[in-house]
């Protein structure tokens, strides 16, 4: 359903190519990762610039290998994405301008309270994956070059161990999402790694519980990146870089994702992260 739904998305672009370009004005499309999509903070930062500029932003969640080919179509005018070596291949192709800070949140890893494994508490997330691979524990992967999946292979990396076997499955529906992976994994009573947004969102419908947090080798840093004008002329670069920098202000953007998911959560889903703000945190 996810990649029809893209299809659909990208078939409208071919068939009515002026909705991104700059001569319309005034309209932005966006390419995001899909868990800032599915914890509703980019609907919610989309509503409120239009209200603020009267410039309309609509997006398409995918995951960040997905959305940065997307990008690379020409379809879009911007990505938000969250893994480093892609984003920064894309920058050295020419397809980006630069990697913005936007901001960040932290992965977890989650499993089942029997711990079969042992990893509850643990201060490491290396460590506890080598735990779950010495103990063959159920450990269910997106496998699908998103940024949680790239996330998730470069802490295997750090670990010193290339997952195989019985015991580690790739979700043959990863590329749908953050939160059917975590249900998937939650039928599953297994282990995944997965952002802190999707199981607050929905840690009251699974059994599952967090069992490794806190370690900086978990955070997830959330990025936006530019499409290139000089690659690909039709992107309406005048619009995004309003929309960039609305969204780097620490007035307005960076206070928005201060405040998102406090009410409902009683914690914030996700920190600002952008130079302005860093700034002016200094002052």
């Amino acid at each position: 359903m996810k990649k029809l739904l893209i299809g659909v998305f990208l078939g409208v672009l071919l068939c009515c190519p002026g909705l991104s370009l700059a001569k319309g004005g005034g309209f932005l499309l966006l390419s995001s990762t899909i868990g800032p999509v599915d914890a509703g903070i980019v609907g919610a930062l989309e509503d409120r610039f239009e209200k603020d500029t009267g410039i309309r932003v609509r997006h398409v969640g995918a995951g960040t290998g997905a959305a940065l080919n997307i990008a690379r179509q020409g379809s879009v005018d911007l990505v938000m994405v969250h893994a480093k070596s892609l984003e920064e291949k894309f920058v050295a192709e020419g397809y980006g301008t630069e990697r913005i800070p936007l901001m960040y949140n932290d992965f977890v890893i989650v499993g089942p309270a029997a711990d079969p494994a042992g990893i509850k508490g643990m201060a490491s997330a290396t460590a506890a994956l080598k735990a779950i691979a010495a103990k063959n524990a159920p450990f269910i992967s997106r496998g699908d070059k998103s940024g949680t999946h790239v996330a998730e292979m470069e802490l295997w990396t750090k670990a010193w161990i290339q997952p195989a076997g019985a015991w580690y499955q790739v979700y043959a529906r990863g590329a749908e999402g953050n939160a059917p992976t975590l249900k998937y994994t939650d039928e599953k009573g297994a282990y995944t790694v997965i952002d802190r947004a999707t199981y607050l969102s929905l840690k009251e419908k699974i059994a599952i519980g967090i069992l490794v947090e806190g370690d900086q080798a978990l955070l997830n840093y959330i990025s936006l990146i530019p499409v290139n004008p000089k690659k690909i002329a039709r992107v309406n670069a005048k619009d995004t870089q309003t929309f960039v920098r609305w969204l780097t202000a620490p007035d307005k953007g960076q206070a928005i994702i201060r405040d998102f998911g406090r009410e409902k959560y009683g914690a914030p889903l996700f920190f600002p992260n952008s130079r302005e703000w860093q700034r002016a945190q200094q002052k």
